[in-house]
């Protein structure tokens, strides 16, 4: 049997982030630039794309730049760029004819001003899509979404529009770059490093976190399959006992 036929449909997570993590190494390995390793991952966003709009997965957000990529050498950042621009704009009729909707989380007016525009070209493009929504984490780090949110709730309660008594988990939700999405379930990492990265903090706090040795090049289909039957096959408490669960 397949590993794909062994994941349990009726218990699929709704919504799965990934950090798409060593690319540069893997390049590093066969004596490459690290450009070539983040060229390379292309293919592995377009199979796992794939596969989790194959199986019904709600939402993918994939980590795909942070707002530390920024203090990368700047010859590796503007090679990113570009790859970015020219893979959004070659993409977007494949995401159509799949029916899959593309949405980005992040600090995007930050984006050089090419990029920028071929991404809300493509969110546009695609507004219409129901099978699956792809999330790219752009320029994005959690902190910062947080302080943002924080900043934004400040001025409602200064304007007086809210009260500070109205601040709740929902409230404080809603003013952020996922709002509305539901929170992952499920994070995987590959590389072989355990650690979230700044991604996500909030959203996470009741995740799974799934990590593989594999550098991100090298992520396939049934890598992704691999981790949706692991994460089937764990208990999901949420702070209970086992014992409340089966009652």
């Amino acid at each position: 049997m397949s590993l794909k036929n062994k994941i349990n449909s009726a218990k699929l997570p709704k919504h799965i982030a990934i950090i798409m993590d060593g690319n540069g190494r893997w390049a590093k390995q066969k004596g490459a630039e690290r450009i070539y390793g983040h060229e390379n991952g292309v293919k592995a966003v377009r199979d796992t794309v794939e596969a989790a709009a194959e199986i019904g997965i709600e939402y993918l957000t994939l980590y795909a730049f942070s707002t530390e990529n920024w203090n990368r050498p700047k010859d590796e950042v503007v090679a990113l760029m570009q790859l970015l621009v020219h893979t959004i704009h070659a993409e977007t009729p494949t995401l159509n004819k799949n029916n899959i909707r593309l949405q980005a989380i992040g600090d995007l007016k930050s984006l050089p001003g090419n990029c920028y525009d071929e991404l809300m070209e493509a969110m546009e493009a695609t507004k219409n899509n129901t099978r699956t929504t792809l999330v790219l984490a752009l320029s994005y780090s959690s902190r910062w979404e947080i302080i943002e949110a924080v900043k934004n709730i400040a001025l409602k309660v200064e304007q007086k529009t809210i009260l500070s008594s109205d601040i709740s988990e929902d409230l404080f939700t809603s003013h952020l770059c996922t709002a509305n999405m539901p929170e992952p379930e499920l994070m995987i990492r590959t590389s072989g490093e355990h650690r979230i990265s700044n991604f996500l903090l909030w959203q996470l706090a009741y995740a799974e976190l799934y990590f593989t040795d594999k550098f991100w090049p090298d992520f396939t289909k049934d890598d992704f399959y691999e981790a949706i039957i692991d994460y089937q096959n764990r208990e999901r408490r949420f702070g209970k006992t086992s014992e409340q669960l089966i009652s």
